[in-house]
């Protein structure tokens, strides 16, 4: 099963940071060493306002074929996706590097009224 189609209301993006490891030599210089070319630990937190107790529950299902936080998945590349209404770069598009998401824990939603309900998703990027 593939994540859900729907555009987000909301999202937050934590682009993480490439592998990096500091050492202090005894005469107080500082040596940095890059461990890597691809950024690591990025996050995409995701908001879906108002949408139908349908629709939800895909959240859920997709969480129960990801084996909850287990497994990996790509997202869509097509704009009715998490990047639906982004007009910036391609920053979320992990796959092209070969890179998934995962959840980062289970979905949360919240009922807000009969037959409409809203979803929190957050995503880590891993290669």
């Amino acid at each position: 099963m593939t994540f859900p189609t729907l555009v987000p209301t909301s999202r937050n993006f934590d682009p993480g940071n490439y592998a990096v490891k500091a050492f202090q030599a005894m005469n107080g210089v500082e040596h940095r060493l890059l461990y890597g070319s691809v950024r690591t630990q990025m996050t995409l937190q995701l908001q879906y306002e108002n949408i139908s107790d349908t629709d939800a529950a895909s959240f859920m299902k997709h969480f129960d074929d990801m084996k909850g936080t287990f497994l990996g998945f790509a997202l869509a590349a097509k704009d009715t996706d998490v990047k639906g209404g982004y007009k910036g770069s391609t920053v979320f598009d992990l796959n092209a590097n070969g890179g998934k998401w995962r959840y980062d824990a289970p979905p949360k939603l919240t009922s807000i009224r009969p037959g409409i309900s809203s979803v929190s998703v957050t995503l880590r990027g891993f290669h």
